[in-house]
């Protein structure tokens, strides 16, 4: 017992500890997972900074870009007076406010950027203005004004501010470039390391998962071989007990018919006995009515009178005839009894020795049949039976037949005087077994009787009704037999419910029960 005790700690512990393991091993993965989650999204963002970094160089680029094509086409133009050269100035020249517009929005969330971006923003707009009087001077024909504008607006120092504030500009994004990238760099290799963390102990606890596998295999493999050797152990034990069980079985049903069969014997000649000293009672008791008369002087009998008349008796002797009298009814009766009991214990004992046979069995017929025999009893008791749908199944037809006589007499004996009798036969199937249910509105039984009435010679209730109180003992028998349950549920005045569970299929090699 220790030892199944202390196994059964040790199961609990690896079951604990294996569970615990799993759980920490799936909050790991959880925590590494989100982790992971969190530096991607962080180095993505990171990546983002960058590139907004090189747009905004970009911006600062195209825009400068734009502003010379517009100077040169400007002075190529002033030269010339080629109309390509002003095209390619006013093309110029409408793409300067939109890049400033783009690099003013990019820079937004930089307040430094964007006191650069209003200085810049200034510049540019003075420049272009001085764009637009040159060309309105070279267009009205005076390029000689339009060279001296051209030549004060280089010395002035409009370019110099524009070309300060787009480098400085461009150092800031150089700046936040070197920073934004470290800052990518750190977030990736943070990120690759939980990786390598992750995926080291994932292989760890996969390792450990296999090893805990390998055990609890190793232990079930073992348990199983102690299993299968309880289980030879445990059929060799109960093939050896059954084997007992029958001899000591068959042993009590000899002993029982031979202890009938002799009880019989004496019975017969107590019968007898009995028989002998009632046909001698008239003989007694008409000497002692002549003693009586001698004794008194009485007349006696006269001559005609048959040996067989009833002696006239008076007094004591009258009271010792009639007493006389009722011993032998009541040893009559004993003896009627006792002949009776005898013969049911033959009766069960033969029954317990008959092979049962499986058939199938349509068992609504077959109760149909029974119900048929006791119609007259039935119709006596203003009882009404009912058979619902029933399952057919293959059992021994003779036991079926003494399992539900005597339960539906029973359900007919034992109605309530005076209340018409409602007698319901219903059958249902489940997991390989027939159960039928016998119910009815009769008298009901204690449930303190529940037990008693299957006992051997035991009755509950009221004992106004014949029998023996051998028949729900000998049902139950044959239900055993039958590799079955039998029980009852019942109140008293409430009616009864016997239930029996027989196998749907049964075979004569499970009749283990005799």
């Amino acid at each position: 017992m220790t030892t199944i005790v202390t196994a059964d700690a040790q199961r609990r512990r690896r079951a604990v500890g294996q569970i615990l393991l799993l759980a920490a091993a799936f909050l790991v993965l959880v925590a590494i997972s989100a982790t992971s989650v969190v530096l991607v999204n962080e180095a993505r963002k990171d990546s983002a900074r960058v590139v907004h970094t090189v747009e905004v160089e970009n911006y600062i680029n195209e825009l400068l870009l734009e502003l010379r094509r517009a100077e040169s086409n400007a002075r190529g133009y002033l030269l010339t007076s080629g109309p390509e050269f002003l095209r390619s100035h006013e093309a110029a020249v409408a793409n300067v406010l939109p890049y400033l517009d783009r690099l003013t929005q990019s820079v937004s969330d930089n307040a430094a950027q964007m006191e650069h971006v209003k200085k810049l923003r200034s510049a540019i707009e003075i420049r272009l203005g001085q764009f637009a009087e040159e060309m309105n001077l070279v267009k009205q024909g005076q390029p000689a004004k339009a060279t001296n504008l051209v030549r004060e607006a280089a010395s002035a120092d409009t370019n110099t501010t524009i070309r300060e504030v787009a480098q400085a500009m461009r150092a800031e994004e150089d700046r936040l470039f070197i920073t934004r990238t470290a800052t990518a760099d750190r977030t990736q290799q943070f990120a690759a390391l939980v990786t390598v963390a992750g995926s080291g102990l994932v292989i760890a606890l996969a390792g450990i998962a296999i090893f805990l596998v390998r055990r609890s295999s190793q232990a079930r493999d073992r348990a199983d071989a102690r299993l299968r050797d309880s289980h030879l152990n445990l059929e060799a034990t109960i093939d050896e007990r059954t084997a007992d069980l029958r001899e000591a079985n068959d042993e009590i049903q000899r002993f029982a018919y031979i202890v009938s069969h002799d009880l019989r014997s004496p019975l017969v000649n107590i019968m007898g006995f009995t028989s002998e000293l009632e046909e001698l009672r008239g003989d007694i008791f008409r000497r002692i009515a002549q003693l009586s008369r001698v004794q008194s002087a009485a007349p006696a009998t006269a001559e005609n009178a048959t040996d067989t008349a009833e002696p006239e008796l008076e007094g004591t002797d009258k009271q010792l005839s009639e007493d006389f009298s009722e011993a032998l009814a009541f040893i009559k009766s004993s003896i009627g009894k006792m002949d009776r009991l005898i013969s049911a214990i033959l009766n069960l004992t033969r029954e317990g020795r008959r092979e049962f046979e499986p058939v199938w069995i349509d068992t609504k017929e077959l109760i149909e049949a029974i119900v048929t025999t006791v119609a007259h009893q039935a119709a006596e008791a203003q009882a009404q039976i009912r058979i619902d749908a029933l399952p057919n199944i293959v059992s021994d037809r003779l036991a079926l037949e003494q399992i539900f006589s005597n339960l539906i007499d029973n359900a007919l004996k034992y109605l309530k005087t005076g209340v018409p009798g409602e007698i319901a036969v219903r059958g249902r199937t489940k997991l390989g077994f027939a159960i039928f249910e016998i119910s009815d509105n009769g008298r009901g039984i204690d449930p303190k009787d529940h037990q008693r009435i299957f006992d051997l010679f035991r009755r509950a209730g009221t004992q106004d009704k014949p029998g023996q109180g051998i028949g729900l003992a000998h049902v139950r028998a044959l239900v055993r037999r039958l590799g079955g349950t039998m029980s009852v549920a019942s109140e008293l005045n409430q009616g009864s419910t016997f239930t029996i569970t027989l196998p749907i299929n049964w075979s004569a090699n499970r009749n283990t029960r005799k």
